[in-house]
């Protein structure tokens, strides 16, 4: 990985103010990554590319991660930014709508990171749990939404997007198959570990 384009990618992004993971944020799931050592992440949300960039150094030998892109703008920008930092051989970028792309997906993932639009997290969230390998993790970025979440925020602007949010932070919580932290890191970080093989789900 090329660290000093990395750099450079992510001032860009700063000054162009396009949404990148928060320092903290990343460096929460640095840690899990390093533990985990995963062969296959799936990114719904591929942004101009800087979080699977940065995720991409974790991966096992031969790994590879799976990033979903709406927008096709950011998705031409993030394959530049692929390559500038040279781990264009780990990243596979799927141009779409994540909607449309997950339910065509068959592969099992070891991470699956979230971070893409929040009114789809419950969504995205049942594609992830049918997609998570034995004991993986799926990690939901901005989960809290500017403190909205835990509020009384009830205004129209935003209201399906908070409803949804919460909605997702209640199906990991009482999932018994799932054991959940909420961290306020960032935007909020949900943390989500499979406790039992997928086979067994009921």
């Amino acid at each position: 990985m090329n660290i000093i384009e990395l750099a450079k990618i992510k001032q860009e992004a700063l000054d162009e103010h396009i949404p990148i993971i928060m320092d903290d944020t990343l460096e929460i799931i640095d840690k899990i990554l390093i533990q985990k050592k995963p062969n296959h992440i799936l990114e719904i949300g591929t942004a101009v590319g800087y979080s699977a960039i940065c995720f991409s150094k974790y991966l096992n030998e031969n790994g590879t991660i799976d990033t979903i892109e709406r927008d096709a703008k950011r998705a031409e920008d993030a394959r530049k930014n692929i390559k500038r930092a040279e781990v264009e051989n780990k990243i596979n970028i799927i141009e779409g709508d994540a909607v449309e792309i997950l339910p065509t997906l068959n592969k099992k993932y070891d991470v699956v990171f979230i971070d893409a639009a929040k009114g789809k997290y419950p969504f995205f969230l049942e594609q992830a749990i049918r997609m998570i390998s034995d004991e993986g993790i799926i990690l939901a970025d901005n989960i809290l939404y500017k403190g909205y979440v835990l509020s009384d925020y009830n205004k129209h602007k935003q209201r399906t997007a908070v409803r949804n949010l919460r909605e997702y932070i209640k199906e990991v919580t009482e999932n018994e198959n799932m054991e959940t932290e909420i961290l306020e890191v960032g935007d909020g970080l949900a943390i989500s570990k499979m406790k039992i093989r997928k086979g067994e789900m009921k």
